[in-house]
């Protein structure tokens, strides 16, 4: 009865007829038997989602067939025995046995229920000598021995079931699943001129509602709180991708994001997006450091080409594929929709319309051409001049009808800007990339003939450099070497040209500490802030840690 017993449960009878392992089948597989010929072959049912695994070989007629047993193996007799008396032992694909591999409960049910089935098939064919009585009762008496311990594991499983149905019946929601993060940052200008010369510590933490109705759509709740402030050096060049400027942040939470995103056809996705949209919600940015300030670059500058900072709001998105390497991006976010006051709403308020083709040639190769129709919004980062409505409004014009007289003017632009982006995977480990960007600024008022009507040609452009899994999977360093929007002319009086220009250089390394915790201390380098050489250059520091759950 020994000898039965490892020949059952060592070699795995119960097991090896499904000749794939528990990572390759699942839990609903089951063993297929046909004879043909009086030839009887055992065949797995394979999963569709791996090609590879669906050549099998025929019945093993010898343990020889089997590369990986040998005589000196302890079950290799038992083996020999299964294989010779009963042919209850088929191989994997590649003709080893693998008989160290763990064995399921299904596994042991198939395989034992498929060599029973051989048994009887053997008595129905008139080879009933092949089992005799002694073997028969051996397999009684196993099953006797075993029904306590059956007993038992079933017992468990269905313990685990109900404990299985009571958190299926008092979860949140059958469709919702609940996300969170914290990003904490220590912040200083640790050279140059700034208005503010002291250490800070801030946090941003976000409550993520992501829902699904059908598997395939996604309906996303975002509720913020955030106080991280970014340095005030007087320009908006090296803004924080994480932070706010001291007006606007706050520890009181409030709605950030809310959309629907839903697949139209199996090739076109729609997204609905009612508040606080971006252009990373509607369109791929093209940057290996766009991590929206959670991971990746540590500056707005480094987390994407600026000209994406015009589309913000609510809106619509669409993005229809072409074959498997070709989309197009087409997207309309409104900054104030829901405000019925003039110069206001949907069409005659702030907004941003964005079309971009992204081509994918290989996993290795991405590039994106974009173009961006804005009014009323801004390049967000750069020089004081490349972001002309806050300029103005801050700016002491004349007053042609008051002479001697000075004040603010708010004046609206129509921006047309155009960008490439590309992303291109060296190696695994090294992956380069980068941007250009121009933006054509108009102006469409002249405030009482205040302000000369004209235009302005603001250009921004970087390399990137990345080094994924550098020291530990999960790691990123990266590298950053750009130009800041600089406007390098202008026809309107009020507004000069930038002459000098100023350079960002950024490194940060953002290092996993699990799955929950990275931190990333980063720096970030700007020679002759404002595109002025008459200012020092400036370098802010920051370490940032970022919790997710």
């Amino acid at each position: 009865m020994n000898k039965v017993l490892q020949a059952l449960l060592t070699s795995p009878l119960v097991g090896t007829m499904i000749v794939i392992g528990s990572d390759a089948i699942s839990a609903q597989t089951v063993v297929s038997v046909e004879s043909k010929e009086e030839k009887t072959v055992v065949t797995p049912l394979f999963r569709d989602d791996n090609p590879s695994q669906k050549k099998t070989i025929a019945q093993v007629t010898s343990v020889s067939q089997l590369s990986d047993v040998q005589p000196t193996d302890w079950a290799f007799q038992a083996l020999q025995s299964l294989v010779e008396r009963y042919g209850c032992i088929a191989g994997y694909p590649n003709q080893t046995y693998r008989g160290n591999r763990a064995l399921t409960r299904y596994e042991f049910a198939a395989g034992l229920n498929a060599c029973l089935d051989r048994v009887n098939e053997l008595i129905a064919t008139a080879t009933a000598d092949i089992v005799t009585r002694e073997d028969l009762a051996t397999l009684q008496k196993l099953q006797e021995e075993f029904g306590a311990e059956l007993a038992t594991l079933r017992g468990r499983v269905d313990a685990v079931e109900a404990q299985t149905a009571q958190l299926e019946a008092n979860q949140f929601s059958t469709t919702s699943k609940f996300e969170g993060e914290v990003v904490t940052a220590v912040v200083d200008a640790l050279e140059g001129e700034t208005n503010e010369d002291n250490t800070t510590f801030g946090a941003r933490a976000r409550i993520n509602f992501a829902t699904s109705f059908t598997g395939k759509d996604t309906l996303y709740t975002r509720i913020q709180t955030n106080n991280i402030v970014s340095p005030d050096i007087g320009t908006p060049e090296g803004n924080l991708a994480f932070g706010e400027s001291s007006d606007d942040a706050s520890t009181d939470a409030a709605l950030d994001a809310l959309w629907y995103s839903f697949p139209l056809t199996p090739k076109t996705n729609v997204i609905a997006i009612a508040n606080a949209g971006a252009a990373d919600d509607v369109v791929d940015t093209v940057n290996q450091f766009d991590g929206d300030g959670t991971f990746g670059a540590i500056s707005s500058f480094g987390t994407r080409n600026p000209i994406y900072y015009q589309m913000g709001g609510s809106g619509l998105g669409i993005t229809q594929e072409f074959g498997g390497n070709l989309a197009l991006s087409l997207a309309y976010l409104g900054g104030s929709p829901a405000d019925p006051s003039q110069d206001n709403g949907i069409f005659n308020g702030p907004y941003g319309a964005l079309a971009q083709l992204t081509f994918e040639p290989s996993e290795r190769f991405k590039i994106g051409l974009t173009y961006i129709n804005a009014y009323n919004q801004q390049l967000g980062t750069g020089s004081q001049r490349a972001n002309p409505i806050s300029f103005l409004a801050n700016e002491n014009v004349p007053d042609p009808n008051n002479p001697g007289q000075t004040e603010s003017a708010e004046v609206p632009f129509s921006n047309n800007s155009y960008g490439i982006q590309a992303s291109l995977g060296i190696t695994n480990n090294i992956v380069l990339g980068g941007w250009v960007g121009y933006t054509n600024a108009s102006n469409l008022s002249t405030q009482g003939g205040r302000i000369d009507r004209g235009n302005l040609d603001i250009w921004n452009w970087a390399v990137t450099l990345g080094f994924p899994d550098l020291g530990k999977k999960g790691n990123l360093a990266g590298i950053i070497v750009g130009m800041e929007p600089k406007v390098t002319d202008s026809s309107i009086d009020e507004i000069n040209e930038d002459n000098d220009t100023s350079y960002h250089i950024e490194a940060f390394y953002q290092f996993k500490v699990n799955d929950n915790i990275a931190i990333t201390p980063g720096v970030i380098w700007l020679t002759a802030p404002d595109h002025n050489d008459n200012n020092e250059d400036v370098v802010i520091g920051a370490l940032r840690t970022s919790f997710t759950f």
